[in-house]
């Protein structure tokens, strides 16, 4: 027997039962790079712009004027299949993990109408105070609320 670690499985990409709510994010013209289909960093600022839209509506987090915001601090994706202008996109949004005040949350990039996500990654939000950006003692209700919808039994 060889005392060699085994390799990591390889990343798969996920069916929407793996996520808990979805979220409409659209692709604009200037999204597409030369080959014709979305830029690999496009697909981080979907991951962004999902995970804070659902916190905006659901009365969490207020960009201009809240007291708490969140900082990213880690970010990864898989790419599995190619999304392009004009699709629409649909991202499915789970928390894996919650900390005092820190979140990992894992998206899924689904084309509509797709089965499987086209692209799948987490980032990590620190929540800190707006003003001294250190991190909050804990997560404001609201949050503990809107995360708990996100959260896969």
């Amino acid at each position: 027997m060889s005392d060699k670690p085994m390799p990591p499985a390889r990343p798969a990409p996920e069916p929407r039962s793996a996520f808990a709510r979805f979220v409409p994010v659209p692709t604009r013209w200037m999204d597409n790079d030369l080959y014709g289909h979305l830029n690999n960093v496009v697909y981080y600022s979907l991951f962004d712009t999902a995970v804070n839209r659902y916190l905006i509506e659901q009365g969490a987090l207020d960009i201009h004027a809240g007291a708490v915001i969140g900082l990213v601090v880690e970010t990864h994706c898989n790419f599995f299949a190619s999304l392009a202008f004009p699709q629409a996109v649909e991202a499915g949004l789970r928390v894996a993990q919650r900390g005092r005040s820190s979140v990992r949350y894992e998206i899924g990039l689904f084309a509509e109408g797709e089965p499987l996500c086209a692209a799948r990654g987490h980032f990590v939000h620190v929540y800190v105070e707006r003003d001294s950006r250190r991190p909050v003692a804990q997560l404001p209700q609201p949050f503990l609320n809107a995360l708990q919808a996100l959260e896969m039994s």
